[in-house]
């Protein structure tokens, strides 16, 4: 045994080694695969897909709902406890149900059924959230029959339909084994039951079993994705805006969006556990995108808005592509289908309701599908090698001569002589935003004033301030975070404090803040990008955006809805999170009016940020973002990038520059940013005008990281 002990050591390194480089690595930025198993192992047969999805099951139930009970309790009793005809000889038949639980529970259901039957019919299942009723009416309609199921979430009130939200709790207690937790997953529990009882043919409802379909918005669509990743009998899934962790994964939502976090949500959503992953979101081994793809081959459709509060645009088609490969698999890729909408979370408007049926009768073979409608089509999908063909061979390659300043200029693209509406002054209206006037509004804390501004080529945004001030410390330039859906607006993780914008107006600032050139109600504007513009950049047009701001706010380049004070020219500060932290760390290396800079998690060294490491890499600018194409260049030789951030920071140099890079900021590596600034810090011949924080935190911005920008601001401000 002895002389075996050595081989057998051996064959135990060369396991783990193996299943170490097969694993799929949940210490990364990209989303768990839906078609590689945990062992890293590849889907490739069908029987492998059978597996693959109840593993994906299992993990859902482990990370974010809980168990589900190991037996479904049989089907005791179904009253009819009412039964009449609406005006259209609709029949409505109320049915009370009761379960072999121990205490024998039962719910309510009500079933529309249509005055004309030929034929077995469609069946939708829907909760009474008052806005769904209405999908509901118009399946009606079309010939359906339509169960309204105790899917009503604790929070919500519906008249006819008060005791539908009290359900799940009451099974809930029935089952002290199951670790069930979360009322969403619950209540598409009770929607399955609903289909015990409705699809068995002894009590004659005559329900095309290959026609089953359950719809929901928001927190409804949520639930209707786990009714139909864990009952088959489910054929169809309609899920509109459901947000994280669903059609959003937390990977690409949370707070370096501005957008739903693992502790946003209530407590009964899901499991208390998932909050512990916040700032850890990329060590989820299971997104939205591989419960979704766990339905195919039968047919769903995500429908969202562009400017939806709940359902960032780069997360919902991350999640698509991916979950979009089961079905290719299956050979039935057309099954699935993104459709967005203009506006935001809200309203569910009868064009809407309208088109949800359509994909509908079209999945159920009763209706062609317009595909002018439905036809798919992605904002955040970038070809690097199709714009690298479109660039010429002189452009690819840095002059060997070329100063830091002109091979940033370099790095960013050709700025064209003259932009698409430069200096076209423009301030929507109402009805021509998608981040709503309301939304902007919703957290002023009263007494201080938005005016909407133009400038630049056809931009806009708000200048924020205290009315009542005659004098005012100076003027902050916001940039935002990776918030596609509402740009500058922020939503989720705002708590009990202020956003940002509202913060240091009231703590006597001017503040500017606008969507940037990609994101908010310039989300569309970004789409064509390099159509028009191939040599340029998109990051470089963010740096050119905030130029023509200060442009605006020294020459008056630009106009008001009202007037606005005027800015002191010396006085004009950038200040950035995340993504706005790196627009305003090239903006102000590049701009000498710009008077400082505070950068929040706003970079990662790049020469050591290879496309393996946690972070995502350099292919987050150049592939995922597609904000600076000629990263892509460097990929795998990552150390021949020809300037990094000290390069950056010390252009900064002598003004005043704040760098805060959190510890547990998953993407950056804050080492190597540490060492980066220390050498940049040598550029200042007073090191205190360059302060720089390392703090023990997640990357976010919330109160605490306002009152160090505060603090900062007003030291820097009295100088």
């Amino acid at each position: 045994m002895k002389n075996q002990r050595p081989a057998i050591i051996l064959l135990l390194i060369l396991f783990l080694q193996v299943f170490t480089l097969n694993a799929q690595n949940y210490k990364n930025a990209d989303l768990p695969d839906a078609m590689t198993f945990l062992n890293g192992d590849k889907v490739k047969t069908k029987a492998d897909f059978e597996k693959r999805k109840a593993e994906i099951k299992d993990l859902w139930c482990k990370y974010y709902i809980g168990y589900f009970p190991k037996k479904v309790p049989a089907l005791l009793n179904a009253e009819v406890i009412s039964e009449r005809k609406n005006e259209d000889e609709a029949v409505i038949i109320k049915v009370n149900l009761t379960f072999d639980t121990p205490r024998k529970r039962s719910f309510e259901i009500e079933v529309w059924e249509p005055a004309e039957k030929t034929g077995s019919t469609p069946l939708l299942l829907v909760a009474p959230f008052p806005k769904q009723l209405k999908w509901g009416e118009e399946a009606l309609k079309r010939g359906y029959t339509v169960c309204i199921f105790p899917g009503l979430d604790e929070y919500h009130e519906s008249e006819n339909y008060s005791k539908y939200k009290e359900a799940w709790k009451a099974f809930k207690n029935e089952f002290p084994e199951a670790s069930w937790h979360s009322s969403l997953a619950i209540q598409a529990w009770l929607a399955s039951r609903s289909l015990d009882y409705l699809l068995d043919p002894k009590y004659g409802y005559n329900i095309d079993t290959t026609a089953v379909s359950i719809i929901g918005h928001s927190r409804y669509g949520k639930m209707a994705i786990y009714a139909g990743a864990f009952d088959e009998r489910i054929t169809c899934v309609v899920a509109r805006s459901s947000g994280s962790p669903t059609a959003a994964p937390y990977r690409f939502a949370s707070r370096q969006t501005f957008m739903e976090s693992v502790v946003d949500f209530p407590e009964v959503w899901a499991l208390p556990s998932l909050k512990n992953y916040l700032g850890r979101e990329d060590e989820l081994p299971v997104g939205g995108n591989d419960l979704i793809a766990s339905i195919a081959p039968r047919y769903v459709m995500l429908h969202t808005a562009y400017n939806d509060g709940c359902d960032p645009t780069f997360a919902v088609e991350r999640s698509y592509l991916n979950a979009k490969e089961a079905f290719t698999f299956l050979g039935l890729p057309g099954n699935f289908r993104l459709v967005y909408r203009k506006g935001n979370h809200n309203p569910i408007t009868q064009e809407h309701v309208e088109l949800n049926l359509d994909f509908m009768d079209w999945a159920f073979g009763r209706a062609k599908l317009d595909e002018s409608k439905f036809k798919e089509r992605l904002f955040h999908q970038f070809d690097w090698q199709v714009w690298k063909n479109e660039q010429s061979k002189a452009d690819l390659k840095v002059a060997p001569e070329a100063s830091v300043k002109e091979t940033i200029n370099w790095m960013l693209g050709q700025q064209p002589d003259r932009v698409d509406k430069e200096q076209t002054y423009h301030i929507p209206q109402a009805d021509e935003l998608g981040v709503s006037n309301e939304d902007r509004d919703r957290w002023n804390p009263g007494g201080l004033k938005r005016v909407p501004f133009s400038f630049g080529a056809d931009m806009n945004g708000n200048v924020y301030f205290d009315p009542a001030l005659e004098n005012y410390k100076a003027t902050v330039v916001w940039l935002h975070p990776w918030n596609y859906s509402q740009g500058s607006n922020e939503g989720y993780g705002v708590g009990k404090g202020l956003p940002v914008y509202w913060r240091l107006a009231q703590e006597g600032y001017i503040v500017v803040a606008y969507d940037q050139f990609g994101f908010g109600d310039q989300l569309i504007a970004g789409v064509d990008f390099y159509k028009k513009y191939p040599h340029w950049s998109i990051l470089g047009r963010a740096v050119y955006d905030v130029q023509k701001v200060i442009d605006f706010l020294v020459d008056g380049k630009g106009i008001t809805e009202s007037p606005v004070p005027e800015t002191d020219p010396t006085k004009i500060y950038v200040c950035g999170f995340s993504y706005g932290g790196m627009v305003g760390l090239y903006a102000t290396a590049l701009d000498e009016r710009i008077a400082g800079l505070a950068v929040f998690s706003g970079f990662t060294p790049m020469r050591t940020d290879a496309n393996d490491q946690p972070t995502g890499g350099i292919q987050q600018y150049y592939q995922w973002h597609s904000i600076l194409p000629k990263l892509g260049l460097f990929n795998g030789n990552e150390s021949e990038i020809p300037y990094d951030y000290d390069d950056l920071i010390k252009m900064v140099a002598p003004r005043n520059c704040l760098v805060q890079a959190p510890l547990n900021d998953r993407f950056a590596n804050a080492n190597d940013v540490k060492k980066c600034v220390e050498k940049a810090h040598k550029a200042w011949k007073d090191p205190s005008k360059m302060v720089f924080k390392n703090p023990d935190e997640i990357c976010r911005f919330q109160k605490d990281q306002q009152d160090i920008l505060i603090g900062w601001l007003d030291k820097v401000s009295t100088l």
